[in-house]
């Protein structure tokens, strides 16, 4: 163990409208909520888009395939109605334990939800993944739409042949073209949700924005910097847990993690030469962590080889997910 010291089709150019989630300071009448789980491919831009429904980060983005391993919940508010957005993990072929783990995650998402949203990336279009998840959504009874995102890179022809040749494998009830990372067309979805949701009481406090406890949040952070500082030369075999909270009388939380790898080779591509890779990676969790919390942290990261951990239940239970016993 290495102890290292802290350290219909929306305009493509419509602006983002920044105030997106807020909550209406004029709202009167009846309230509205329900559950939206995000389905789709690997790397669609499902994290970014609840990121962006949200107003906040509550689920981590990177580059790095099969970021997302457990169902995330981003709680927002539009009009009068909150919306709890179920960022699940992207489906694909499994072909590990935590490959069937993530996989049954994310269809149990979609079973526990009101509305599906199944989010496909306009580039790659239906091709692989993207089709075998339509072939399974025929039989899936929730009302469903269809969002297809990064519009801004795809002529208008091709997603209007996407859109129709989508809709004639799955009956939804509609379908949008947006781009999550500019905001354009996604608040044409949270109009669209806040009105179809029926009328009931919130589930969450009207400040809350996710589901997620603030240990494991730590952890996702953590693991995102991993990511993005080494997304070419890490394995996707690590995982990152919080071992110890302390809230300090100064008003400063001390945070100690456990990044966990499978061998010695991996442990020294986390540490770096002089130890600069977790350095930068410690730093720039450090300072997320500090915003969100508003607080200062002191973050205490370590590397530990764990040989084959994506076979321990444990580890499985961390991350929200159900071992395979098959």
């Amino acid at each position: 163990m290495e102890n290292m010291t802290e350290n219909q089709i929306p305009d493509v150019d419509e602006a983002p409208d920044a105030n997106l989630t807020q909550p209406d300071p004029s709202r009167t009448g009846p309230t509205r909520s329900g559950f939206v789980a995000l389905i789709g491919p690997t790397n669609a831009g499902k994290s970014t888009l609840v990121n962006r429904f949200v107003g906040a980060k509550v689920s981590i983005v990177s580059h790095k395939v099969q970021t997302t391993r457990a169902v995330m919940r981003g709680i927002a508010i539009h009009k009068n109605a909150q919306i709890v957005f179920m960022d699940t993990p992207g489906i694909f072929k499994p072909r590990r334990k935590l490959d069937r783990a993530m996989v049954t995650s994310a269809w149990g998402g979609a079973k526990d939800a009101d509305l599906i949203l199944l989010l496909i990336d306009s580039e790659r279009g239906l091709r692989g993944d993207a089709e075998a998840i339509l072939e399974a959504l025929k039989d899936v009874p929730q009302p469903k739409i269809l969002v297809l995102n990064k519009i801004d890179r795809v002529e208008r022809e091709a997603l209007l042949k996407l859109a129709t040749t989508a809709n004639e494998t799955v009956k939804f009830d509609r379908t949008f073209m947006i781009s999550a990372t500019t905001g354009s067309g996604c608040e044409d979805i949270m109009d669209y949700l806040a009105d179809t949701f029926p009328e009931g009481p919130w589930y969450y406090p009207e400040d809350q924005i996710s589901d997620l406890p603030m240990r494991q949040l730590a952890a996702e952070i953590t693991r995102e910097k991993l990511f993005l500082r080494l997304h070419q030369e890490l394995p996707y075999s690590s995982h990152v847990e919080t071992e110890k909270w302390e809230e300090r009388k100064d008003g400063s939380v001390r945070i100690e993690q456990v990044i966990y790898v499978e061998r010695d080779s991996q442990k020294k591509i986390v540490l770096g030469k002089n130890g600069e890779a977790i350095k930068s990676i410690s730093s720039s969790s450090r300072r997320e962590m500090s915003e969100i919390l508003e607080q200062t942290v002191h973050l205490f990261l370590f590397v530990k080889v764990r040989e084959n951990w994506g076979n321990d239940p444990e580890r499985f239970r961390e991350m929200g997910l159900e071992f395979p016993r098959d």
